[in-house]
Formats: structure tokens, sequence, C-alpha cells
């Protein structure tokens, strides 16, 4: 307890000399170990402190020093918790050439159906479009976590009934003519807006979704400024007075 002197030249040496402050305290670890704390000056690290931990061997009489370390305080300026990088990946932040593995255990992943032969894969027509939606062929298709989850998000964004530009629609996609439906269990609800003046064009959108560039949107006619025609007075008259020169006037050109 009383190497108090020793324990600042062990902070000194991992530190400098300007950077330990004051003896804040001192509490024991165990037999013959205590552990000295000194208050930190370095402005990097405020509200740290320097822990020094000194020990004496049974029956020696030397005092040695066992470690000395950086700690944080109650009031330190600390780092967040550390978040695997795969849970702080936002949308958009893949970029080109970036490469985003799916994890073999990926929830909103299961394994297709098996492989199928290449020649069918080859041939044109429908046989090869229901193939590839059944899964055949591909290693892994979209499970129903996946499902329910992609179809939430979408519902529930820019694309789904509650978006402003939604609320503001003449007409829902469902009855536009620019709609085309999606494939799979998706086409209950949602399709693919094919519109390029939309602000959706080439992004899926609900059924009760909506925009102005509805096909069957209809402009409203311009109305007129004039509440009615102009009503002509023949039974009344305006005195006007003239002075000379305009009764002058009036009168040479009338002549």
């Amino acid at each position: 307890m009383e190497a108090v002197d020793l324990a600042r030249e062990a902070a000194v040496e991992i530190a400098r000399p300007e950077w330990v402050g004051e003896h804040l305290s001192a509490y024991v670890e165990g037999d013959r170990v205590v552990t000295h704390l000194f208050a930190c000056l370095d402005p990097a690290y405020s509200g740290w402190r320097y822990a020094v931990t000194v020990v004496r061997a049974a029956r020696a009489k030397v005092v040695t020093v066992n470690e000395a370390v950086l700690l944080p305080g109650k009031e330190a300026l600390l780092a967040p918790d550390w978040v695997p990088w795969k849970e702080r990946l936002r949308p958009g932040d893949v970029g080109v050439g970036d490469l985003l593995p799916a994890a073999p255990d990926d929830e909103r992943l299961e394994p297709g159906f098996g492989q199928v032969p290449e020649d069918a894969l080859e041939e044109e027509g429908e046989d090869r479009q229901m193939i590839w939606e059944l899964g055949l062929g591909r290693k892994r298709v979209l499970s129903e976590a996946g499902r329910e989850a992609a179809a939430e998000r979408w519902y529930n964004g820019d694309a789904g009934p509650r978006s402003p530009i939604a609320a503001a629609a003449p007409g829902r996609c469902a009855t536009c003519g620019f709609m085309t439906l999606m494939a799979g269990g998706f086409r209950r609800m949602f399709g693919v807006c094919t519109n390029e003046f939309a602000p959706d064009d080439g992004k899926v959108v609900s059924f009760d979704h909506g925009c102005g560039a509805h096909s069957e949107a209809v402009r409203e006619p311009v109305r007129s400024e004039r509440a009615s025609e102009p009503v002509v007075d023949e039974l009344g008259y305006d005195h006007i007075v003239f002075d000379d020169t305009t009764e002058l006037e009036l009168v040479s050109s009338e002549s």
C-alpha cells in the first residue's frame, strides 16, 4: 500500500511524466497484491486511469511491479461495442466489385429441388421458365422466411400503399397498364413498374401503390377564370363630362 512512488515510476514508463497525475486510490487484489490508480492527464484519454499492480512475494521484503495498464473510469470516453460486419451492413453499401457471399445457414435461402440436365435448361419455351421458377437447377432458392421478409420490407417501404405519393395517386397500380406481374408467390401482392416516366420505373410496387403516372390518369380540363358571360347593359347610360378641347376634337373627328 505504501509503494506509491514505485507504482508511479511504472506508470511513467508506459506514458509520459506529464501524463501521470495524482494518486487517486489503491485497493487490494489479493494476498500481498495491491493496485494503485493514477489520474491520466493525456487529453486523448479523458477519464481514464493508470493502474499499476505491485506485489510482494512470500517472505520477501522487496516490492516489485506486476502490471501497468491504462483502464477506463466511469466518465471515460469509450468506443462503441464491436458489431460484426454482417450486422453493420446497410442497403446500398455493396458497390462495384464488392462481394457479399450468403452464409451457408442463411435463413432467407433453402436448398433447391435438385439438379437438372443441361439439355433441359437449354431448351426454350415455357418448360424452361417453369423449371427455373421451381428452383430446379439452382442450389438454393428463396425460403419462406426470405419471402416474408422481402414482402414486409417492400410493402412498408416507399413502394407500398403508405407512401405520400401513393396517397395522392389517381389510381392504384393494380389497375395500371404499366404494371407487370411477378413470378412465384410474389405475384399475389406485387408487380414491377414499366413506365419510364414513373418514379418507380423498374422497381417492385405493391398492388395498392400508385403514382401520378397511372395509365388511366385523366388531365382535368382548364377552367376559365370568368364565372359567367359578360352582361351588356342596354338600358342605363353613363354621364361623361368633357372639357372644351376634348369636345372640339370629337366634333372635328365627326365632321
